[in-house]
């Protein structure tokens, strides 16, 4: 006769249940203040709402956004460490402005790395990053047709997020977010110049990605993006010089 183990506590412990390891805890599904107050803030400042050098009015976002100074601030701090904004000491903020040499270098820099990114995406996408890539595309699309420049740009930086992260390289992916923030508003502004439709033209350029990321045309898909960025930091230059006039 075989007896069941006894646990130290003096009961059978193949009768005892099984508890296994703690249960997680619930995943938060509605984002928190901090979160949306820093979408809405970014939101408003890549949108154009405020120019480039201008002091963000704190007062009036509170009352705009219906919160407290603290989460605007929390907010702020987020969006310095972005390169959207400078932090002025005891001073508040403003838009951090970019002149015509550094928007060049930070274009260039930027076609680099998603040129790179390209490269390495077309060698390690999967078919589910693929497939989430050309949703957002099509997505984008409907907003194009419609005019919704907002929806259209979430998209469009969403696609750009993604071929990076399906680029599978950490360090790369670091580097990327670093100088991304810091270019937001002038590429959501670079599809209002009004001398060409840039608009258009970046849509048909996202076309050529899709295509050349669905062959896994990885130098093809480098040049593309790196041309892309070209476009754009024209366009960004000519829309900026719009702006100063």
């Amino acid at each position: 006769m075989t007896l069941a183990p006894i646990d130290s506590d003096g009961t059978d412990a193949a009768a005892s249940p099984t508890l296994g390891p703690p249960p997680k805890p619930q995943e938060r599904l509605v984002p928190s203040l901090h979160d949306e107050v820093l979408a809405r803030l970014r939101d408003f400042i890549v949108e154009g709402n405020l120019a480039a050098g201008a002091r963000v009015p704190e007062r009036l976002l509170c009352e705009r956004f219906g919160i407290s100074r603290t989460p605007l601030r929390e907010a702020l701090k987020v969006l310095a460490s972005e390169g959207l904004i400078e932090l002025l000491p005891n001073r508040g903020a403003r838009v951090r402005r970019i002149d015509e040499r550094e928007l060049v270098d930070l274009f260039d820099v930027m076609g680099g790395l998603e040129a790179l990114a390209g490269r390495l995406a077309c060698e390690r996408v999967t078919a589910e990053d693929f497939a989430e890539i050309e949703r957002l595309h099509h997505a984008m699309y409907g907003h194009y047709l419609r005019r919704d420049l907002h929806g259209y740009f979430a998209c469009n930086q969403a696609i750009h997020d993604r071929i990076v992260e399906a680029a599978g390289n950490a360090a790369l992916r670091a580097t990327y977010a670093g100088f991304a923030g810091r270019l937001r508003r002038v590429r959501y502004s670079a599809n209002l110049d009004a001398d060409r439709d840039r608009w258009g033209e970046a849509m048909r350029e996202h076309e050529e990605i899709l295509d050349a990321l669905r062959r896994r045309a990885g130098a093809e898909l480098a040049d593309i993006l790196f041309r892309h960025l070209r476009n754009k930091r024209r366009a960004a230059a000519d829309r900026e010089a719009q702006i100063s006039e």
